[in-house]
């Protein structure tokens, strides 16, 4: 059974409300059932299918986390908001998701292949530090850019070195099963012991041979077979990450470390596996392989993949290219900031597309989003200082939820939010939406004035200042307040209810 998921603790709402100034806190629990409508695109039967999990009214989900060798880019992002927006949405339909997050921090090796140098270990090397030291480093400042970009808390977030022990166990019985083998260098899955290898990729085994993401070694059986343990020897004899095990002192492959730790704290069945879809091939069908042959079928119910990020290029024939490392074309939350966004904008940004449509990166459609996250916020606080009102909003709340349900469609979603604004503006029923705007808000986690830096102290003594001279119709000197807040970086929009500060 999956373990008990912890207890969430949401704040309450409330609107601070200073003079005629007014600032708003958000924050409301909500349930939302609309949970026998789910569909999702299934990666491994390419194909739409009705969510329906293991246990009912609970979804266990395994989230493939960051190498921590560098920081991560807003491609890798990509993915991890696409698994945290889809377990807002499972949340908000009334389910208890148990989410698992890891941190791979050993056995990563370059292009993702079974030779080669520990991306973690090579970055070491580089910074003249220790690779534990390394990893730390960067899972610190992942950490900060998940916080930033309000991702929720995964239950669990296991490391790689922490579960080493199952990792062996596994290995151990698939050798004990014959779907495994040991050679001089390490330990292979045998992918021929496997007939379904290559039905999520859609790789047919008799035509992987020699090439990419496929070493070929004397030694192994067949070309795909892939490393599930390497002995520090010959190449790797320098391998600082080691640890003893039944065939002598190694360090884990890649694959097998996602299979322990997803079995270690979700079981050896679970409901939903999220990644990119860089992860599909051999990442996600290596997990596969090796859990089904140690465990029952299927390892996972539902494969939710990303599609990548593309960034405009002058060397590239189409005119984009794939956000990469290797590349060095990759933009951080740190840059995004630099320019001057919010990371709540590049949230809204990423999320604003379709997960299963490829987005070419762009400052335009990073300024549009920043534009259309106000304008909801704004709408939002609005119907926070609206009347109540029973009209009935119900064909808007199904619209929203249909969309969300039909396998996550973000871009209907936000299209059916922006219709319900003008409509409640028209009609007058702003006070009706107050349920709609905090589902709004839990889904898509960008809205929440609490996740903007706090408006600074000065800025509100000059709203307050400006606040005086136009109670006493001084416009000349609230006109010099308001470039004065605007120098600070603040706009100042004064609406009958009183001055609304926005960040510019």
């Amino acid at each position: 059974m999956p373990p008990k998921q912890a207890a969430t603790k949401v704040g309450n709402r409330r609107p601070v409300i200073a003079g005629r100034l007014f600032l708003y806190v958000f924050g409301a629990v909500l349930r939302y059932d609309s949970r026998m409508s789910l569909t999702l695109y299934n990666t491994f039967s390419n194909k739409d299918e009705e969510f329906s999990p293991i246990e009912e009214g609970k979804v266990s989900m395994y989230t493939c986390g960051p190498t921590v060798y560098g920081r991560p880019h807003i491609g890798n992002y990509s993915s991890f908001l696409m698994a945290d927006l889809l377990r807002r949405w499972l949340e908000v339909s009334g389910y208890a998701v148990t989410h698992v997050k890891n941190i791979t921090d050993v056995g990563h090796l370059v292009a993702d292949a079974d030779e080669g140098e520990d991306k973690i270990e090579k970055q070491a090397k580089q910074e003249k530090a220790d690779p534990l030291a390394i990893a730390r480093k960067y899972t610190e400042q992942y950490l900060e850019d998940e916080k930033a970009l309000n991702m929720l808390e995964p239950q669990y977030r296991p490391k790689a070195t922490e579960t080493i022990a199952e990792m062996i166990g596994i290995i151990e019985t698939l050798v004990a099963g014959g779907h495994a083998y040991e050679t001089k260098d390490g330990v292979y899955f045998a992918v021929e012991s496997f007939p379904d290898y290559g039905k999520l990729s859609g790789n047919i085994l008799k035509n992987l041979t020699a090439g990419a993401r496929v070493e070929v070694k004397e030694e192994k059986r067949h070309p795909a077979d892939f490393a599930l343990w390497k002995k520090c020897i010959g190449a790797n004899a320098h391998h600082k990450l080691r640890w003893n095990s039944p065939w002598g002192e190694g360090f884990p492959g890649w694959h097998i470390e996602c299979s322990a730790m997803s079995q270690k704290f979700l079981g050896k069945q679970i409901d939903i596996h999220t990644g990119g879809e860089d992860n599909i091939f051999p990442h996600h069908e290596c997990e596969i392989a090796q859990s089904e042959c140690s465990g029952p079928k299927p390892f996972v119910r539902y494969w939710i993949h990303k599609r990548r990020i593309d960034i405009g290029s002058t060397s590239s024939p189409r005119g984009v290219q794939k956000m990469s490392k290797s590349l060095g074309n990759v933009v951080t939350i740190s840059d995004i900031q630099e320019m001057g966004y919010s990371p709540l904008d590049l949230r809204y940004y990423l999320l604003s597309v379709h997960y299963r449509t490829q987005l070419k990166f762009t400052k335009k459609g990073l300024d549009d989003a920043k534009k259309a996250r106000r304008k909801i916020m704004e709408w939002m606080a609005e119907v926070e200082q609206s009347p109540r009102s029973d009209a009935d909003i119900t064909s808007w709340k199904q619209k929203f939820s249909s969309a969300m349900n039909a396998d996550i469609n973000t871009p209907e979603a936000l299209a059916s939010v922006f219709d319900l604004m003008a409509y409640s503006r028209n009609e007058g029923v702003l006070g009706a939406c107050r349920e709609m705007a905090d589902i709004i808000r839990r889904t898509f986690g960008c809205f929440d004035t609490q996740q903007e830096q706090a408006i600074p102290t000065e800025v509100l003594a000059l709203v307050q200042e400006r606040e005086q001279a136009r109670s006493k119709k001084d416009f000349e000197a609230s006109d010099r307040l308001r470039d004065d807040i605007a120098a600070l970086g603040y706009e100042v929009r004064d609406l009958p209810e009183g001055q609304k500060i926005t960040p510019m």
